[in-house]
C-alpha cells in the first residue's frame, strides 16, 4: 500500500499526519499500532520520532472529516488542540475551505483559517470544547464532585489545583517561576500518570506562571507522552482558569507561552452550554513524506521520499522574535 504523510506541529508538539481517506481501506489496529511504534520512536523513529499520529478519517456526520489522535505511547487521545490545527490546515488546502468542521471523539469542532501570528507563519483558530468539571468526566476519585482551588494533599501540601475535562483531563496549577521549572512537577506529574488513588486513567498536569494581564506561561506533562513543548487543550484549560480564578476576563485575549512558541486563546461562557474556548496559532509543515505502509513499518525509511519545507526555518524566525 502506498502512503503519503505530513511531519506537522503546532508550537512544536509534533505529529505524523495520514489522510486514510486517500487509501484504499482503512488501517488496521495493528497496522497504526505498528505505524505508531516504528514513526514516533524519539530514538529509532523517523525524523527523530514524534508525539503521535494524526489520523483523517472519513467523518460520521456533517463535518468535513473526522481526527483521531493517536499517543506515542499507544493510546488515545479524545482531542489534541495543537493537532487540531494541522488537521485543519491540511483539510483546508485540500478542499479549499477556510472555515468547517471537524469531528473529534466527543465534539464536531469549528475551526477556520485565522490571520498570520507572524510572516509566513501558516495560521488556524480551533474550537476547544466541551468543557466539564465533575469527577466522572475526568475520571478522579474525590470526596467532592469537583477539584477548584483546592490542596490535594497526596500531591502537595501546598500548590493548589483544578481539575477540568476539555474534553480530556487537565490538572492545573498556578506556580511562581522557580516551581514552574523545579524538580516538583515531575514528581507530581508521574505520580498521578501512575498506579495512584486519585486519577485511575492518569491526567494531563500543567504548571502555570502568570506573567501578566492576560498573559500566561504554561508547561505541561502530557498523559501518554510525557512533558512536551506545548499541549492546545492544556494552554485552553489553563486560561480558562486563569479567568475563572485570577480575575481574568471572558472573550478577551490571552497570550500563552509555552516552550516550543506561543499561541493566542479566547475563553467564551455560554448561558446554555457553559464554557468553551478558541485556540489560535501555527499549524507548520516540516516535512512532505512518501513510501510505502511496509517500508513505513518495518522501518526501512531510507526506502521512502522525503521532502524538506522551508517552514520551520520561519517558525525558528518567529521564536526568536517574541524571545
Amino acid at each position: 500500500m502506498k502512503l503519503t504523510m505530513q511531519k506537522v506541529h503546532g508550537s512544536e508538539n509534533d505529529f505524523f499526519l495520514i489522510d486514510e481517506t486517500q487509501l484504499g481501506r482503512p488501517f488496521t489496529d495493528k497496522e497504526i499500532d505498528d505505524l505508531r511504534l516504528s514513526l514516533c520512536n524519539r530514538d529509532k523513529g523517523l525524523l527523530g520520532g514524534a508525539d503521535g499520529l494524526l489520523l483523517v478519517e472519513p467523518a460520521v456526520g456533517e463535518s468535513l472529516a473526522k481526527m483521531r489522535v493517536i499517543n506515542s505511547d499507544g493510546s488515545e487521545a479524545s482531542m489534541c488542540g495543537n493537532g487540531l490545527r494541522t488537521v485543519a490546515r491540511y483539510l483546508s488546502e485540500k478542499y479549499e475551505q477556510e472555515y468547517f468542521t471537524v469531528e473529534t471523539m466527543f465534539a464536531d469542532l469549528k475551526v477556520r483559517k485565522a490571520s498570520e501570528l507572524a510572516d509566513n507563519i501558516a495560521t488556524y483558530q480551533v474550537e476547544i470544547s466541551p468543557v466539564r468539571f465533575e469527577a466522572e468526566t475526568i475520571p478522579m476519585q474525590t470526596k467532592n464532585n469537583t477539584i477548584i482551588d483546592e490542596v490535594i494533599p497526596e500531591l502537595s501540601s501546598k500548590l493548589k489545583f483544578s481539575a477540568v475535562a476539555v474534553p480530556n483531563p487537565h490538572l492545573i496549577t498556578f506556580v511562581d517561576h522557580q516551581t514552574l521549572m523545579g524538580d516538583e512537577f515531575e514528581r507530581i506529574a508521574t505520580y498521578v500518570n501512575g498506579d495512584n488513588p486519585i486519577f485511575p486513567d492518569g491526567v494531563n498536569v500543567s504548571f502555570v506562571e502568570i506573567i501578566g494581564k492576560n498573559e500566561l506561561f504554561v508547561r505541561t506533562f502530557e498523559r501518554g507522552v510525557g512533558f512536551t513543548s506545548a499541549c492546545g487543550t492544556a494552554m485552553c484549560a489553563s486560561s480558562l482558569m486563569y479567568v475563572l480564578l485570577n480575575n481574568g476576563e471572558f472573550s478577551e485575549t490571552i497570550t500563552v507561552r509555552n516552550t516550543g512558541g506561543m499561541v493566542k486563546t479566547v475563553v467564551h461562557e455560554d448561558d446554555s452550554d457553559g464554557y468553551w474556548m478558541e485556540l489560535i496559532g501555527n499549524a507548520t509543515i516540516t516535512h512532505l513524506i512518501a513510501g510505502t505502509l511496509t517500508d513505513f513499518i518495518e522501518g526501512n525509511f531510507e526506502q521512502g521520499m522525503i521532502d524538506e519545507t522551508a517552514e520551520q526555518g520561519d517558525y525558528l524566525t518567529f521564536l526568536e522574535s517574541i524571545k
